[in-house]
């Protein structure tokens, strides 16, 4: 076969979207949607919050939450939004408060306190740190799919080095990569490769690069994020190497 051949089989084998019935339409771009949010490129980039008494599906329509940004679309962008339609796309749209608790519990398999304090898919559990450790374990042990998959689809996330990224939470100094709903430290100068996701107001998480162990740092502190990341990373390297940091 030549090569202007395989060139003419591939582009027969891309659908035509004008030729897709409306239904078809909508479920190719809710797959893409659905793809792209876990890693924060769907374009869902205007989420602010929700109210407590709401559902997902109520809150994603409420203001700007549910808006999608075409210009951002195929780009990192660190904003709950992509989350929160995800949500709704998995079909957890009528679930409020109580019975996004209860689903999650059953899914991960753990027991303990686990509650939404408002339906905010991102950022609404409240949560002990020997309940996030249960399903850090379970992740360690690949009692969770989710186990196997750390670290893949990793997308760049800063804007000063990587085209394709809008916006990040991060100091401009460092670039890590997002992976499905977790960060990826592989910072060239400062990062060791763990897989972490660092909390608002300092609750910090984190699997090590090699998947051996991990840890949690449990505090509250505003806008604590960052100084969070830089202790932890002060206790792998500890950890790691058996000399007092």
């Amino acid at each position: 076969m030549r090569s202007d051949d395989t060139a003419e089989a591939a582009e027969a084998t891309v659908p035509d979207m004008t030729a897709l019935s409306a239904t078809d339409q909508q479920r190719l771009a809710a797959a893409k949607a659905t793809a792209q949010s876990t890693t924060f490129e769907s374009g869902y980039t205007n989420f602010s919050s929700c109210n407590q008494n709401q559902t997902v599906g109520q809150c994603d329509a409420m203001g700007t939450n549910g808006a999608y940004t075409a210009a951002n679309d195929g780009k990192f962008y660190y904003n709950g939004g992509h989350i929160e339609k995800h949500a709704v796309l998995m079909g957890l749209g009528t679930m409020g408060n109580p019975t996004l608790g209860t689903e999650l519990k059953s899914t991960l398999g753990v027991t303990g306190t686990l509650i939404y304090t408002q339906p905010q898919l991102a950022g609404g559990v409240l949560t002990s740190p020997a309940v996030y450790a249960t399903f850090l374990r379970k992740l360690l042990n690949n009692e969770l799919h989710m186990g196997s998959m750390l670290g893949t689809h990793a997308v760049c996330t800063n804007p000063k080095t990587c085209p394709t990224a809008v916006s990040a939470p991060l100091p401009p100094t460092e670039s890590w990569h997002y992976s499905i709903g977790h960060w990826v430290e592989d910072d060239p100068k400062v990062g060791d490769g763990a897989f972490s996701s660092p909390g608002l107001f300092g609750f910090y998480p984190w699997i090590d690069a090699s998947k051996s162990y991990y840890g949690i740092l449990a505090r509250v502190a505003p806008a604590g994020a960052l100084d969070s990341v830089d202790c932890g990373r002060t206790i792998r390297k500890a950890w790691e190497t058996g000399v007092t940091q």
